[in-house]
């Protein structure tokens, strides 16, 4: 398990002294105050790509740092359009995405809807096909899942088809058929030889290889320079974050306990994964799933900012996404002031916002 350890657990005590991009909320009683908070909503999937959000849930970690007086409620999604559907419409007030979700609630708000507060996790995201598809060019006419339309992996996945010169539609049909699919399915249909691959996030590239006989053709690690590239960060609704920044650090606080404890337990981390992942969907990984599973991401607060202009041209050329503007997508702020507080290096916005 690789883990990049941006920074270690930090005490509520210096978080408490920092707010959301510079601003205090009002105190009780004076005009304008906001109704205070009882409970915090965050979404998450069931993948190991968001191991944060599982350990940072099993091991209490936010619930430490939200205290006694806010109650933390989450639920589980399967991929980014849908998380994103909650958050829009009030339903959830932050959650583990991917970034080209986040992304593209940003362009159709007008730059009104979220804010990326946190990196979660780097790599862990595949092409992974059955036997007879040695070279991309054995795609021609075959039938690849993706885990829903417009989300991280069917940007990626329409991305390097389109690269590779395939034509394929958000509608269905082209060169190669793109299916989007849940995850636990598309393994079901691979298995039956109703598809014949999948772009993937983490455990179900692993899953694939190793239940289902499937083999890796492409590892999107090696599509960016250095291997690195966000596959989930942390994502605020806006609104929220306006109206309680002091809450919103508190989440933040243990999303940063958490990172810090996946880089300091590697030897209980895969327990209280399968753990938590049992308790999401009612079984647990294989050992050697999960093993090969965290061999293949990187957990750290830093969003990889630098990517995102990348991702934005992605995402237009796949027909996922609409024109327009991410600057002020980011706000590190609160980050960044944990990691000064506790020594560490600061994390980039990319020019995307404030840091």
């Amino acid at each position: 398990m690789k883990i990049t350890r941006k920074t270690t657990a930090l005490t509520a005590l210096g978080v408490g002294a920092m707010m959301l991009a510079g601003c205090a909320s009002a105190a009780p009683g004076a005009e304008g105050a906001s109704e205070p908070v009882e409970e915090v909503r965050l979404g998450y999937f069931a993948n190991v790509t968001h191991a944060p959000a599982l350990v940072g849930v099993e091991e209490d970690l936010f619930t430490d740092a939200l205290g006694e007086d806010i109650e933390l409620k989450t639920e589980i999604f399967n991929a980014g359009p849908a998380a994103i559907e909650a958050l829009s419409a009030g339903a959830i007030d932050a959650t583990y995405i991917g970034p080209n979700p986040s992304i593209n609630t940003f362009i159709q708000s007008g730059g009104q809807s979220a804010r990326i507060i946190a990196g979660a996790t780097s790599g862990g995201a595949a092409l992974v096909v059955r036997d007879g598809i040695d070279e991309p060019a054995d795609l021609e006419g075959a039938n690849i899942a993706s885990p829903q339309l417009g989300n991280t992996q069917d940007v990626a996945l329409r991305t390097w088809l389109a690269d590779e010169g395939f034509e394929t539609s958000t509608s269905g049909g082209g060169d190669v058929t793109i299916t989007p699919t849940e995850n636990a399915q598309t393994l079901t249909l691979f298995q039956q030889g109703e598809v014949d691959g999948a772009w993937l996030p983490e455990p179900w590239v692993s899953r694939l290889v190793l239940d289902a006989g499937a083999h890796v053709l492409v590892d999107e690690a090696d599509l960016w320079e250095g291997g690195a590239f966000p596959t989930t960060v942390l994502l605020v609704r806006a609104e929220f974050a306006e109206e309680h920044p002091d809450v919103v650090e508190k989440l933040l606080e243990g999303h940063v306990a958490s990172v810090a404890w996946l880089g300091e337990n590697a030897a209980e981390a895969p327990i209280v994964i399968n753990e938590a992942l049992t308790e999401a969907t009612g079984k647990g990984l294989s050992d050697e799933v999960l093993a090969r599973a965290l061999e293949n991401v990187t957990f750290t607060v830093d969003p990889h900012a630098e990517t995102f202009e990348t991702l934005v041209e992605d995402g237009l050329a796949a027909g996922t996404q609409k024109e327009g503007s991410i600057e002020g997508l980011f706000d590190l702020t609160a980050l960044n002031a944990l990691l000064e507080e506790d020594g560490q290096e600061p994390v980039s916005a990319g020019g995307l916002g404030d840091e």
